[in-house]
């Protein structure tokens, strides 16, 4: 993906949990958001502290995922450090980040969600396996065309209610 596009998946994405979670839990997402925030700084600060020098601190709302925090970076996800942090740190990894499986009825919540992406435009969206990011742009080619992230966008907004049960910032690890 270009360095033009990754800011716009990490929005995609933000987008994305940021509906699921105020889905999940709607009578204290300011609570949940602060919470998801908190926990997303103290994953950052384990990774640097475990080796990763220029892991990046969450935006504002705390989120945190393997493509915005990869993309336009000179961190390797191969790597001993990487692999040593991501270890070491996998107790406050935030939501959507990488690495855990889901449930199976998270899975199958995510399969919906994927097939409702699909059908509202965005035919390339891939199924994602249990241990993958929701949403993963570098997955989608029409998401590199003109216009395809704001269909991308669109599409995932309508069908964000399907992710309920699956981004829930209090289940310790949602968004896997």
């Amino acid at each position: 993906m270009s360095r033009r596009l990754w800011p716009l998946a990490a929005l995609a994405m933000a987008t994305l949990i940021s509906a699921g979670c105020s889905n999940a839990v709607a009578d204290t997402s300011g609570d949940n958001t602060a919470a998801a925030h908190e926990k997303a700084v103290k994953f950052a600060e384990c990774m640097r502290e475990n080796g990763v020098k220029g892991f990046p601190d969450p935006d504002a709302s705390g989120e945190l995922t393997i493509d915005g925090v990869l993309n336009g970076s000179s961190l390797d996800p191969e790597s001993a450090a990487w692999k040593r942090a991501v270890d070491a740190c996998k107790d406050l990894q935030p939501p959507g980040f990488t690495g855990d499986k889901r449930s199976a009825e998270q899975q199958a919540n995510v399969l919906e969600f994927a097939q409702c992406v699909r059908d509202n435009g965005v035919k390339d969206f891939p199924d994602p396996t249990a241990d993958a990011p929701i949403v993963d742009t570098n997955r989608i080619p029409s998401a590199a065309t003109s216009g395809g992230m704001s269909a991308l966008n669109a599409a995932m907004q309508k069908c964000r209610d399907h992710l309920a049960g699956v981004v829930d910032p209090d289940a310790g690890g949602a968004g896997k």
